[in-house]
């Protein structure tokens, strides 16, 4: 596992965030429900986080939707948090698989899929509508079905994108063992 703040880490966060603001900003598919769209950004996240650790996730989701806020519609602190919160959780989910390895098999995707669920339904079903609530009291009613639309949304995002760009990923590293010498 590297050093959580190594220059390649350092390094990955400010790339990482930039490649979240692309997509944020450019790759989504509008859901019909106002403010919440089908993102590309999280599954690119899962992946990054995945390889850099928790706090990496973290700071990418932070500062990247911090930025995509900031160039559009102005700053939305409640859901820029939840993307920080995400990101995290990608890390510490990621901490357990073996991407660099070579190995994300069935049972590492099945793993990974249902706790990116649970995280997008805790991060985007809960923890953004309250804050919506507390920060900027909006209704209840609104923020929480948000919230779901977001949770499901990002959740199918992860599990098809996600996981396909991490097996890509795992399958371009050469597996331990896997070379012999002639």
């Amino acid at each position: 596992m590297k050093k959580e703040f190594s220059v390649q880490t350092i390094v990955a966060i400010g790339i990482g965030a930039a490649v979240f603001v692309i997509l944020g900003r450019f790759v989504v598919i509008p859901t019909g429900f106002p403010n919440t769209n089908i993102e590309t950004s999280y599954p690119f996240l899962a992946l990054i986080a995945s390889l850099f650790g928790p706090a990496a996730g973290f700071l990418i989701g932070f500062i990247g939707h911090t930025i995509k806020d900031l160039t559009t519609y102005g700053a939305w602190w409640s859901w820029i948090i939840c993307s920080g919160a995400i990101g995290f959780a990608y890390g510490w989910i990621g901490k357990q698989l073996k991407l660099e390895e070579g190995l994300f098999p069935k049972k590492d995707i099945i793993r990974f899929n249902v706790l990116q669920v649970i995280s997008h339904l805790v991060v985007w079903g809960v923890l953004a509508p309250v804050l919506d609530i507390l920060i900027y009291s909006e209704p209840a009613n609104k923020v929480f079905t948000q919230g779901v639309i977001a949770a499901v949304s990002n959740s199918v995002a992860v599990g098809i994108i996600g996981t396909l760009l991490m097996k890509a990923y795992a399958s371009s590293r050469t597996k331990k063992g896997s070379l012999t010498k002639e």
